[in-house]
């Protein structure tokens, strides 16, 4: 095993934490060097295209970041975290809609153009306010946190668990992804929301716009996977682990489960909410296709492939399952459903802890085969010095 290994394996442990957090800040600082700072013929000029790109990819791996603090460490795996991304993302693209003002396509000032196009007379209640950025901001982490919390609660408890809380949490995605298809709802029906103008006044057609998006990104990243650590190496932490081992000892002990699973479920939600506000403005449109419960299924092969339980590992999956998929949707489209399926079931049969847990395996194994050093020979040398 090579030198390169023996550092990915080294990211399984706790200490791995570190190595993480500073290859996400250089990850922050070389990309955009090398989009701005060098000329587009220089051969490591990075394209702006790829750096949304990878941006997208952060999106996604925060996204699986948020389901491995409730699937890896709490034991509940939910199928419905593509609600609370597309919330989120609903969110930020009300904020972006009503910064277009007259510049829309029908000139309105007041009303976004499909509720213009509907014969809308004025601007629905729960639009109210989304012109602040800050105001936007509360309602990114409100608004996927308050449904985890009523949703949570009601679940934990009722002690729904297993496959069961997994099969009512993609019931729960499927049935806001048909409401938001309707006209009625406000949001722009099966079109969503697209055409954006600008962000903070920003253009989002300007490089520098998707560039400074992408560092935000990362930054976001970044503050995610601490406040994720922080949880899961604190007592609470502690707790969760236990109550994905054995939660029936727990509650038996006196611990709050329902408390437990609940805090990290509404957490795991806002982060899933927050990624999705930052995938928004980099893609330029929101639909209720992300509502989609396959897009659930997703990310947990994501988090599967990483190694849920690790933190690091979903997000490696993440970045590494969604490159496969550009590059053979690319190449052979009517290929890559069969990969991405045949992924999971061979990490599912012969890899449970994912990539990160391959690493530690290699380095396990290459530890058994080293022969022992027999102490004999250094005595011996002790003894002869003595004498």
């Amino acid at each position: 095993m090579g030198p390169i290994t023996r550092r990915l394996a080294g990211l399984e442990n706790r200490k791995g934490w570190t190595a993480v957090l500073l290859a996400v800040l250089a990850f922050a600082l070389v990309v955009p060097v090398l989009n701005m700072a060098l000329e587009p013929g220089h051969p490591l000029h990075v394209p702006t295209y790829v750096v949304q790109l990878l941006g997208k990819y952060l999106c996604y791996a925060m996204l699986a970041l948020a389901l491995d603090l409730v699937w890896g460490f709490a034991g509940a795996l939910s199928l419905g975290h593509g609600a609370f991304f597309a919330l989120g993302g609903y969110v930020m693209g009300m904020y972006l809609m009503r910064q277009i003002g007259d510049r829309s396509v029908y000139g309105n000032a007041e009303l976004p153009d499909f509720m213009v196009f509907l014969n809308w007379d004025s601007l629905p209640w729960y639009w109210m306010g989304f012109d602040s950025f800050a105001f936007t901001t509360l309602m990114v982490l409100a608004v996927p946190g308050v449904l985890a919390f009523v949703f949570g609660w009601l679940a934990f408890r009722s002690r729904i668990t297993g496959v069961y809380f997994s099969i009512i949490t993609q019931a729960m995605t499927y049935a806001l992804m048909l409401a938001f298809f309707r006209n009625e709802m406000g949001f722009g029906g099966n079109n969503g929301l697209t055409d954006f103008k600008d962000i903070l006044g920003f253009s989002m057609s300007l490089d520098s716009t998707k560039v400074g998006l992408y560092v935000a990104t990362v930054l976001m990243l970044a503050v995610a996977y601490l406040a994720c650590r922080f949880i899961v190496t604190s007592r609470l932490g502690r707790v969760l682990l236990a109550v994905r081992d054995a939660e029936s000892r727990v509650r038996f002990l006196g611990h709050s489960v329902t408390g437990a699973k609940l805090f990290a479920f509404v957490v795991s939600a806002m982060i899933a909410g927050v990624a999705g506000a930052l995938y928004v403005p980099q893609v330029g449109i929101i639909n209720p296709s992300e509502f989609s419960p396959a897009n659930s299924i997703e990310i947990a092969i994501w988090t599967a492939v990483g190694g849920r339980g690790t933190l690091f590992g979903p997000i490696l999956g993440a970045m590494s399952v969604n490159a496969a998929k550009s590059f053979f949707t690319g190449v052979a489209p009517e290929v890559w459903l069969f990969f991405l399926g045949s992924l999971f079931v061979v990490v599912t049969l012969f890899l449970p802890r994912g990539l990160v847990g391959l690493f530690g395996l290699l380095k396990r194994r290459q530890a058994r085969a080293l022969p022992e050093v027999s102490p004999a020979p250094a005595r011996k040398a002790t003894e002869e010095t003595h004498a």
